[in-house]
């Protein structure tokens, strides 16, 4: 069986790669992880809830956390994950930033802080300014990796959970924007969102 062959945090991280990403055409979606096999298509927080799942079943505390953005940006969804006693993450981004994150983290918010500078707008602003406490999926009734239905409400247990600011409000004015050339490897896409 495909899943219990992706029996490692990177070996997950590929196969999330090889997905193409969900641009939700036809309206927004949260499809859980049987949806999203099926479909062969996810956005970061589709593909959040299929890496943890497939973690789960290789022993992994199935986390997710969020981190969030200004409202000028989008909030990203990873999946930490301990090994040896330090945190990594896996991601579903469309993006060449934002990915995974190798397990040599002490603890959340070193790993949280990770994305800081990769997080920008096009304009150059940073926009990072928050990141959730993890949220165990296991705390979920069981069954939600196999609805056919939209899983909205693990997106508001997700926004109803302790947050931490990644920086303090004094110190938002003097952030030095990425420059252009950040900005430039910033634009680089896996998939291209195709016209009809």
């Amino acid at each position: 069986m495909l899943l219990k062959r992706l029996n490692s945090p990177a070996k997950v991280q590929t196969f999330l790669n090889s997905l193409r990403f969900n641009f939700e055409k036809k309206g927004e979606t949260l499809k859980s992880p049987i949806l999203t096999l099926r479909a062969r298509s996810a956005h970061c927080m589709e593909g959040a809830l299929l890496g943890a799942y497939i973690l789960s079943l290789q022993g992994f505390t199935p986390y997710i956390l969020c981190l969030k953005a200004t409202r000028t940006d989008y909030d990203h969804v990873i999946v930490p994950f301990k090994k040896n006693g330090l945190w990594g993450a896996l991601s579903k981004t469309n993006h060449n930033v934002l990915r995974y994150r190798e397990p040599v983290y002490k603890n959340i918010r070193e790993l949280s802080m990770s994305y800081f500078h990769e997080y920008f707008l096009d304009s150059g602003q940073k926009t990072l300014r928050r990141y959730s406490a993890t949220f165990n999926l296991n705390t979920l009734e069981a069954g939600w990796e196999l609805s056919d239905k939209n899983l909205w409400y693990i997106d508001q247990k997700l926004n109803k959970i302790k947050y931490y600011n990644v920086i303090p409000k004094s110190h938002i004015q003097k952030l030095r924007k990425a420059d252009q050339v950040e900005i430039k490897a910033g634009k680089i896409v896996e998939y291209r969102k195709t016209k009809k």
